[in-house]
C-alpha cells in the first residue's frame, strides 16, 4: 500500500485524428499539464518532479519539457517502454514521492506524429523491426497481433463477434465522453462490415492514432483538493521480456505476477468495481484480464458475451482506446489511469459507475517482435 503518496490531480488535451497547422506534441503536452494542475489545484510552481514520455518530443528530452513549461525540478524521468509508460512512471513517482526525492509530480505523455509519422514509428520501432518486418510490408503492429489473435480464436474457441461485444460496449461508454474521438453508436452489423485490416482484424478491432496529451499529478494525499477523495494505490507491479518472445502472445507478463498483486493488495478479482485495460486491440484485453483472474476458468467466449455484451463487467468507461483514441503509445496508459480516478472520486459524469471505490489499470506495449514485451497493473482505491 503506496499511503503516503496518491494521485491528486488529473487533465488532458483535446484528442484529434489531424492535428492543425500550428497543435504539436508541445502544444498538446501543455494543455494537459495546465489541466492536470488545475484539477489538482495546486500552482507550477509547486512542482519539484516530473515524469515523461512521448515517441514525438525529440529533438526534445525531459529537461527541455521542463524548461518550455516553466519548471524547475530536483526530480526527472523519461520513460520509453511505450504502452506501460505510464503505469512505470506511475510507479517511480509513487515512490519519488514515498521517499522525499520530490514533493509533487507531474506524470505526463503525449504524442502528434500524424497518420503517417506513426507508420514512421511503426516501421522503427527498434532494430528487430527493421530488419526483419518492415521489409516484408508488416504494416505495423496490427499485422502482428493479427497473428495473435487467429491463435486466440483457435485457442479458445472465439468467433469473431465476441471481440465485436468489446468494441460496442467501449463505444457506448464514449457516447458519454465529450474527448473521445468516436462517440457514434456502433452496431455489431457495422462491426462485422468494418474492412479488412489485417485478417481476422478489422476497422474496429484496431486502435486509432490520435495526437492528444494526458497528465496526472502524484502528492501527499493531504494536497488533495478540499473535499475531495484521494486515490491511493494498493499494489503495483510490472514485468519486462518476461519470455524472451518465445510464447505464443496468448499470455502477458501480468501472468507473471497476478497472484502477488492481488495478495499486496488484500482484495480479490471479484472486489473490483471499474477497470481500465490497456485496448490497442480486443485480443489483448481479454489476455490481460484472464492473466489477472477476472474471467471464471478462462472461459474467454462467455466472459466477452455475457460480462462485457451484458454489460455487467465496467470496463473502459471512457470509451478506451479503441473509441477515445490512443495519443501515442505511452499516452495511452495515462487516459485509463484518469479514467479510473474520476470513477472513484464520483467525478465520471454520466460515465460513473455507482459506488466506485477499487479500480484496476493495467499497460501493455512494446511489440519487439511478435507481442508485448511489457505489461504492468495497478490496484487503485478511493481512500476514506
Amino acid at each position: 500500500m503506496h499511503k503516503d503518496a496518491a494521485i491528486t490531480g488529473v487533465g488532458q488535451s483535446v484528442y484529434t485524428r489531424r492535428p492543425e497547422p500550428g497543435q504539436s506534441t508541445h502544444t498538446f503536452i501543455r494543455d494537459a499539464v495546465v489541466a492536470a494542475l488545475g484539477d489538482a489545484g495546486i500552482d507550477a510552481r509547486d512542482i519539484d518532479g516530473m515524469a515523461v514520455a512521448s515517441f514525438s518530443l525529440a529533438p526534445d528530452a525531459g529537461v527541455d519539457l521542463a524548461w518550455k513549461l516553466g519548471l524547475s525540478l530536483r526530480w526527472l524521468i523519461q520513460d520509453t517502454n511505450g504502452g506501460s509508460s505510464a503505469m512505470n512512471m506511475l510507479g517511480h513517482a509513487l515512490r519519488a514521492v514515498e521517499t522525499g526525492a520530490a514533493s509533487a509530480i507531474l506524470v505526463v505523455g503525449g504524442d502528434a506524429t500524424g497518420l503517417g509519422g506513426y507508420a514512421k514509428v511503426a516501421a522503427n520501432f527498434n532494430t528487430v523491426t527493421q530488419m526483419h518486418l518492415a521489409p516484408l510490408g508488416h504494416g505495423g503492429p496490427n499485422g502482428v497481433y493479427a497473428l495473435v489473435a487467429s491463435r486466440q480464436m483457435k485457442k479458445y474457441g472465439l468467433e469473431k463477434s465476441d471481440y465485436g461485444q468489446l468494441a460496442l460496449a467501449q463505444r457506448a461508454w464514449a457516447a458519454h465522453n465529450p474527448y473521445a474521438v468516436y462517440r457514434e453508436p456502433l452496431t455489431m452489423a457495422d462491426y462485422l462490415a468494418a474492412p479488412v485490416v489485417a485478417d481476422p482484424l478489422s476497422r474496429y478491432d484496431c486502435v486509432p492514432v490520435v495526437a492528444g496529451a494526458q497528465a496526472i499529478v502524484v502528492a501527499h494525499p493531504d494536497r488533495c483538493v478540499s473535499g475531495r477523495a484521494p486515490v491511493r494505490v494498493r499494489a503495483h507491479r510490472m514485468s519486462f521480456n518476461y519470455d524472451n518472445q518465445e510464447g505464443d502472445g496468448l499470455a502477458t507478463g501480468i501472468s507473471t505476477f497476478a497472484g502477488e498483486l492481488w495478495q499486496v493488495a488484500g482484495v480479490r478479482p471479484a472486489d473490483v468495481d471499474v477497470a481500465s485495460i490497456y485496448d490497442d486491440y480486443p485480443t489483448m484485453v481479454l489476455a490481460q484480464l484472464n492473466d489477472l483472474g477476472l474471467i471464471e476458468g478462462s472461459d474467454l467466449k462467455r466472459f466477452a458475451r455475457r460480462d462485457i455484451g451484458e454489460r455487467r463487467f465496467p470496463l473502459n468507461t471512457w470509451g478506451g482506446m479503441l473509441s477515445a483514441g490512443q495519443p501515442g503509445g505511452p499516452a495511452g496508459g495515462l487516459n485509463g489511469i484518469s479514467e479510473a480516478v474520476l470513477q472513484l472520486q464520483h467525478r465520471a459524469g454520466d460515465r460513473q459507475v455507482k459506488n466506485a471505490r477499487l479500480a484496476l489499470t493495467t499497460g501493455y506495449g512494446m511489440t519487439m517482435y511478435r507481442y508485448g514485451g511489457t505489461a504492468a497493473a495497478a490496484i487503485l482505491e478511493r481512500a476514506p
